[in-house]
């Protein structure tokens, strides 16, 4: 057997070890998803059985505290069923089967706005008529559900984390970093920070990139320069792509661009898995300033023509400025070309900001 005929075998053998992974891996997936939508099952149904016999005066708070025992001592390896979970599950039940909630997510038009069907050996336990499942909420699971309902006010804001939550597939510690982070607000917020060429030729970007990144994990001190900066995200990168989000994969550090016999480099290089495309960001440690963008421009030109791959999309620019006044930002961006943002980090956490907006656009732009 030739060298040559040794690789295609080999290629072929390797092809046929994918292919039963991914057996392997869908099969998985399914069981995950079935425990998954069974465990939620059983939350929503406890908590509506609770729900309406505390409803009903039938039972009070003494009465859920010796249910709990009881399931305790009926069947000692029944776990998380004490009386805060199960009042947990009361919560779930209520928040989601009202009529406001169930009117938003039709007026949002989310897809797989349906309900799963009691089974029938459940409904003949039930002595009352209990509301439907929306499937929707088995779009994650019920340890980040719980994290929602803890840190959630607004049915607006629970629908966004839980779409946000399985878009970029957190656990739970994850999930609750972008709440604390106030990722609804950063990314739902105003778009006066990115330009009209990155809005036009990424509708979904204004949703996936943002405008806001919180840099506490790298304890900063007082006074550093751009280097220092760099070199601290370049050694928290997995922290900081949690922060920017998951589609994000790293490159290189002051990547060098040649043009015109002259070496130039940008600061970060990443490439987006979402929008499939690559990614400059360029750091400054001071305010945003107009002169900023011709150098990021320029950058971004140097990288269409000579890294871009042709099935790739035009590449975008974000400066990435420890602050920015937002009218010189939008002045600035009027007259840019290119698809570029200017986002701001902070050092520390800030209190939440109350934010009015619609999630209309992005729950299109993800559901794609």
């Amino acid at each position: 057997m030739t060298e040559e005929e040794k690789k295609k075998e080999n290629k072929i053998i390797t092809q046929d070890f994918f292919h039963i992974y991914s057996i392997i891996d869908i099969h998985r997936k399914r069981a995950f998803q079935e425990i998954n939508n069974n465990s939620l099952m059983i939350a929503w149904n406890v908590g509506g059985y609770v729900s309406a016999k505390i409803k009903s005066s039938e039972w009070g708070s003494k009465v859920v505290t010796e249910l709990s025992e009881y399931l305790r001592t009926k069947d000692p390896n029944l776990k998380g069923y004490s009386r805060r979970s199960i009042y947990k599950m009361v919560q779930f039940y209520e928040t989601y089967s009202t009529k406001e909630f169930t009117a938003l997510v039709d007026k949002l038009k989310i897809q797989e706005n349906c309900f799963l069907p009691q089974s029938s050996d459940v409904n003949s336990i039930m002595p009352f008529q209990m509301a439907q499942i929306p499937t929707f909420l088995m779009k994650i699971n019920w340890t980040c559900h719980q994290q929602i309902l803890n840190s959630c006010k607004t049915n607006e804001q629970r629908i966004f984390y839980i779409l946000y939550a399985q878009h970029e597939k957190l656990e739970v510690k994850e999930l609750q970093r972008a709440i604390k982070t106030n990722t609804y607000e950063s990314i739902l917020g105003s778009k006066d920070f990115k330009s009209f060429t990155l809005q036009n030729l990424y509708p979904e970007g204004s949703f996936l990139l943002k405008d806001t990144a919180y840099l506490d994990f790298l304890g900063l001190p007082k006074q550093y320069k751009e280097s220092r900066l760099r070199k601290d995200i370049v050694s928290h990168m997995k922290d900081f792509i949690l922060e920017l989000g998951k589609d994000f994969l790293f490159i290189d550090e002051e990547h060098q661009l040649e043009v015109g016999g002259k070496t130039f480099k940008t600061d970060l290089l990443f490439f987006h898995r979402g929008l499939q495309c690559l990614v400059a960001i360029e750091l400054k440690t001071g305010e945003f300033e107009p002169s900023f963008m011709g150098q990021l421009e320029f950058y971004l030109e140097a990288l269409d023509q000579s890294e871009k791959r042709s099935n790739e999309k035009p590449s975008i620019g974000i400066l990435l400025c420890k602050e920015a006044n937002r009218e010189v930002v939008k002045y600035a961006l009027n007259r840019s070309m290119s698809p570029t943002m200017i986002a701001e980090y902070k050092e520390k956490l800030i209190p939440q900001e109350v934010l009015q907006r619609s999630l209309e656009e992005f729950i299109n732009a993800i559901e794609k």
